[in-house]
């Protein structure tokens, strides 16, 4: 396999995974970033830039995140309460008033982040072009009644709580979550060419952006991951009545992710587009400084992983960990050590930042499985990760 880029004297067990997965787990086309306290020690791609075409990985190819997203935009709410213009702990309906119907009055911000708002699922799932105009899907969570009393308990929110974040940073600071990470976000960090939430037109128009798509005949892992679900989650998946489905269903047709229109939307929860530089780039300066560059103080680094919600989730019905606005280290989504926090996307990218280690990761491909929290070749990478660093 023909690997471009250097790793780092110790890191060199990063490559051989990287290589393994593209000899053994069916990869396409991806790219790994690992920084160690703001230095960049890993830097690999290979493969196709497109999952169904023949043209070259290049450096600075980017692809689509799924709900690797999310994280990215949490740290707009965290960033927006440690400048003092949001309270984590007031009711949402404080900045958005229409919100307040049907019991949500008691619903937090700190309950969108960490997945406690009851409200998964719409009665309407919208159609894709309901769901890329920015008023129609925070309308919809709004008028929605929640399927569980808001704070009581909680469940993954794949798609509506983009909206709900959305909203809230746009009825305090009158932006949308893709211009504010694009102004105080990408910008400060150097990441205008590696981090986007509503991809411009030029970069579009460059080709930098992948073609995504489902490794249909991926092979199956062998030793060190369950890879069969339990029964009680493949029965949620298939029931179409489930929490479970219609999460996964309030965007009915998911639309096409490779569609220039929903590229150039921005949908706080799913369709973020980075290198994977710039998504490990971005979680180091979470936790460190980059180039003189901190997104989070001590407090608010704190914060952002202090568990949140904890134990069966009504959504992926597993046991799953959160914390404000990022999933954390538990079985569900395997990161570093106890301490990490991130998130995964769904079928494959990953990011996350391990404060302890000071280690920074990015994993974006362009070939997406079947998994949800914990794929295997991202997996894989973190397993190198761990294995390279200094044992105390």
């Amino acid at each position: 396999m023909d690997v471009n880029g250097t790793v780092a004297e110790g890191f060199e067990p990063v490559r051989t995974a990287f290589v393994r997965n593209f000899e053994a787990l069916g990869e396409r086309g991806a790219a790994v970033v690992v920084y160690l306290r703001g230095r960049k020690v890993v830097d690999l791609w290979a493969g196709t830039r497109d999952v169904d075409g023949d043209e070259p990985w290049e450096h600075g190819t980017a692809q689509i995140m799924r709900s690797a997203t999310k994280g990215v935009a949490a740290a707009v709410v965290l960033m927006l309460a440690e400048r003092g213009e949001l309270d984590l702990d007031a009711p949402v309906g404080r900045y958005w008033p229409e919100f307040k119907v049907h019991g949500k009055d008691r619903a937090l911000v700190r309950h969108v982040l960490g997945h406690r708002t009851g409200l998964p699922v719409l009665d309407r799932p919208l159609t894709p072009a309901e769901a890329l105009d920015p008023r129609r899907g925070p309308a919809a969570v709004a008028a929605q009644a929640p399927s569980w009393e808001p704070g009581t308990d909680h469940g993954y929110h794949p798609l509506t709580y983009g909206w709900m974040l959305d909203e809230l940073v746009r009825r305090v600071t009158g932006r949308g979550t893709g211009e504010w990470i694009a102004s105080d976000i990408a910008a400060p960090l150097g990441l205008d060419g590696d981090l986007w939430l509503g991809l411009p037109d030029a970069v579009a128009a460059a080709g930098r952006v992948g073609r995504a798509g489902r490794l249909e005949s991926a092979p199956e892992p062998t030793g060190g991951l369950r890879v069969r679900a339990k029964r009680s989650v493949t029965e949620a998946y298939d029931d179409p009545d489930s929490l479970t489905r219609r999460a996964f269903a309030a965007i009915t047709p998911f639309p096409d992710q490779n569609d220039p229109a929903y590229r150039a939307s921005a949908l706080p929860a799913t369709n973020g587009i980075a290198t994977a530089d710039g998504l490990a780039r971005f979680y180091a300066a979470l936790v460190g400084e980059v180039d003189g560059v901190r997104l989070f103080g001590p407090a608010t680094m704190e914060a952002a992983r202090a568990e949140e919600s904890a134990g069966p989730d009504r959504v992926l019905v597993i046991n799953t960990r959160f914390g404000l606005g990022y999933m954390l280290h538990g079985t569900a989504s395997p990161l570093l050590g106890p301490g990490s926090f991130g998130h995964p996307g769904r079928g494959g990218p990953l990011g996350f930042a391990d404060p302890e280690s000071g280690i920074a990761f990015g994993y974006v491909t362009n070939g997406y499985r079947k998994t949800v929290t914990a794929d295997p070749r991202a997996q894989a990478l973190v397993r190198a990760v761990r294995g390279a660093l200094p044992r105390s």
